[in-house]
């Protein structure tokens, strides 16, 4: 089975640096198999036998905390659950790229749509949210981006138990994982 591990906290800031190399590697050492990356942001595709989402996630997260001395946290999905995730997305979300930034934010459990829903907060007539399953999709127009009030997540409790990629990014996840390109 086919799944993307999306990290949280690498390679931002000057944190956390881990280069993608020494990341496949360590993913390679716990018996994974077809280990790809994509960009420096922590994005890794690979393929695992049996053990639930729950176990995968436990094991890639200690493996990852143990090679690189750091807390690491992941959002796990399939690649069943990432074509539901961009199959869902609201209509015409991404189809603008010139007049919205269009992200999905990736929920870790034990965090739900619904806690998440009330605690992005969004500014009338800039940004907009959605909830979808263990996502939100969240846009903003690109000429009030400075106004958005996605970056207003970063400092609440619940940012910890999230990661965000923007369309672009999830979209081409999925066709990696769909084609191994």
């Amino acid at each position: 089975m086919k799944y993307v591990a999306l990290l949280r906290g690498i390679n931002v800031g000057g944190n956390n640096l881990i280069k993608m190399a020494e990341l496949e590697l360590c993913f390679e050492r716990q018996g994974f198999g077809n280990v790809s990356t994509y960009i420096q942001s922590g994005n890794v595709i690979f393929e695992a036998g049996g053990g639930s989402r729950a176990e995968l996630t436990n094991k890639v997260e200690r493996a990852l905390s143990t090679t690189f001395g750091y807390s690491a946290k992941v959002v796990l999905r399939s690649q069943k659950q990432l074509q539901q995730i961009v199959t869902a997305a609201p209509k015409g979300f991404g189809k603008q790229p010139a007049k919205y930034r269009t992200d999905v934010i990736f929920l870790k459990e034990p965090l739900t749509v619904a806690l998440a829903m009330k605690t992005v907060l969004t500014r009338p007539g800039v940004d907009q949210v959605h909830a979808g399953r263990g996502v939100l999709y969240f846009s903003r127009l690109v000429s009030q981006a400075s106004r958005s009030l996605l970056g207003k997540i970063v400092g609440t409790p619940v940012y910890q138990n999230m990661t965000i990629r923007n369309w672009n990014t999830t979209t081409k996840l999925l066709a990696l994982m769909a084609h191994g390109d």
